[in-house]
């Protein structure tokens, strides 16, 4: 069955280094929702992947968060066809470009785009393309419920939102929660550190039952991500950061 297929988009670019961007990867996570996975050379931190999802059901896919460029994502809607899926829209979790770098694409070839107010005004204060749609409520159903948007509060950003999939109890966290691997918080330049445990325990509040959690980047897990996203949120508001 498709879900059981692992995807590589055979292609590869270069930075101006000449450095290898590795390729766009997709591959399942559970029946109905695959993640996909690309990369960026980011200053200071070096090779980067980011993760997003895809979300499917009776042949209907949505995107969660884009890709990091707009050629991956195009690759990403090229495979999305190439399983004969139709594809309904994305959403973006923040403004930053392993998030929403895809929308200016998207926007161009007619796919609905959505983001939240706050995202939307980042967007447009950073003179980049903004959704299509902007979600003004903290909670928001997307797709015929097969989303949950959830703003839980400030964290990695001001503006993060997690995405809750109810039939797969499945929760995307984007770049608010963190990967057990991660000894801290990652890049905090427009971090809300003061609010970040309080979003994090709003989020276990409300998603109790999760049973798998998929961060912004690296290794996808359960529960125990948020847990861990806490802990290193008290740990840097304690230390002044």
């Amino acid at each position: 069955m498709y879900y059981l297929i692992i995807i590589t988009i055979l292609y590869s670019s270069y930075t101006a280094a000449n450095e290898i961007i590795p390729e766009l990867e997709i591959e399942p996570v559970t029946p109905g929702v695959f993640i996909h996975k690309s990369y960026s050379q980011i200053a200071g931190w070096g090779l980067v992947s980011a993760n997003g999802l895809i979300v499917v059901e009776d042949k209907k896919a949505f995107i969660i968060d884009t890709p990091w460029s707009s050629r991956d994502t195009e690759k990403l809607v090229d495979w999305i066809h190439s399983q004969k899926f139709t594809l309904l829209g994305s959403i973006s979790t923040h403004s930053h470009d392993d998030r929403a770098a895809g929308i200016k694409w998207l926007n161009e070839h007619g796919v609905s785009t959505y983001a939240t107010d706050l995202t939307n005004n980042l967007l447009e204060k950073a003179g980049k393309t903004q959704a299509t749609h902007s979600i003004k409520k903290n909670k928001f159903v997307l797709a015929d419920g097969l989303l949950e948007v959830f703003y839980p509060g400030g964290g990695h950003t001001i503006d993060n939102i997690v995405v809750w999939l109810p039939k797969s109890k499945l929760l995307f966290g984007g770049c608010f929660v963190r990967s057990l691997q991660s000894q801290s918080l990652g890049y905090t330049g427009e971090a809300q550190i003061e609010q970040w445990p309080h979003s994090v325990a709003a989020v276990l509040s409300r998603y109790p039952n999760v049973e798998i959690v998929v961060p912004g980047h690296g290794a996808i897990g359960s529960i125990e991500l948020l847990k861990h996203t806490k802990k290193l949120a008290n740990k840097a508001t304690k230390s002044g950061g």
